[in-house]
């Protein structure tokens, strides 16, 4: 198994790539198209940029490696890692010329989580996660992340994408939690995430998630000392229903109103 350390390293490597490739579209042209057949999936000149730069550095460097991408597919592992990548997550926020994206980048060793590095490339913020911890990175230096401590559901700040992303059981599900917090905020992407890391908020609970949405924010969650599952408790990994929180306590309390 490669050193843990040098592969986090890497990782910057491919943030600082995507970094350059995605800064010179904010809140200029960026060549924006609607993947959906119907609805609304935006897509960039920025977003294929950024993930060409990551994956050309992968495909160089380590080239028995897979690589799981929103944009341009999956090549398979020849040796058990796996990075996911999401160019831009939170393309939304970022044609609206609101900081709240990121570059998420994960790596997976034989189905577990290894490494993940969320990198907001305006505000010059880098979240790190690892064997052992978690980290940001800024243009001040490097400060630990730790989640905080919150003892109960009514005391939380609950953050979500778009409650109304939530259809049928699923909205039902989120409406008992939402309920039964203290405070909520949306339309923070990946953000939301980190700020759980960070210790600002206290859970975030969406579905319909795929790997490259949750593999590089499971370490940073984790890494900061929080929980990151399925509505019901089962691996988060390959995405779906995520529920991330920063104490064990209010992780089991959305939990069960999640299961009703």
């Amino acid at each position: 198994m490669t050193d843990p350390a040098a592969l986090l390293a890497f990782a910057d490597e491919l943030a600082d790539a995507a970094r350059a490739a995605i800064l010179p579209y904010f809140r200029g042209e960026h060549g924006l198209e609607n993947k959906a057949a119907a609805g609304f999936d935006p897509v960039t000149e920025a977003d294929r940029a950024s993930e060409k730069a990551m994956r050309a550095l992968i495909e160089a460097r380590f080239p028995t490696h897979g690589i799981s991408g929103e944009e341009f597919g999956e090549k398979p592992s020849q040796d058990g890692y796996l990075w996911a990548l999401d160019p831009i997550d939170g393309t939304r926020a970022f044609i609206s010329g609101l900081p709240l994206w990121g570059v998420l980048i994960g790596l997976s060793f034989e189905g577990r989580p290894l490494i993940g590095v969320m990198d907001q490339p305006y505000l010059g913020e880098r979240f790190r996660g690892f064997p052992g911890g978690a980290e940001l990175v800024t243009r001040d230096g490097v400060r630990p992340l730790k989640t905080r401590s919150c003892a109960a559901l009514g005391e939380a700040t609950l953050s979500t994408t778009d409650p109304y992303l939530f259809k049928d059981a699923e909205a039902e599900a989120f409406a008992r939690v939402r309920q039964a917090a203290r405070l909520q905020r949306f339309g923070c992407d990946c953000y939301a995430y980190c700020m759980v890391a960070l210790g600002t908020i206290d859970l975030v609970i969406e579905s319909g998630l795929k790997m490259h949405d949750v593999a590089a924010l499971i370490p940073i969650v984790e890494g900061a000392g929080g929980r990151m599952t399925t509505w019901d408790g089962g691996d988060a990994l390959r995405g779906g229903r995520v529920l991330a929180c920063g104490d064990a306590r209010v992780h089991a309390e959305a939990m069960a109103l999640l299961r009703g």
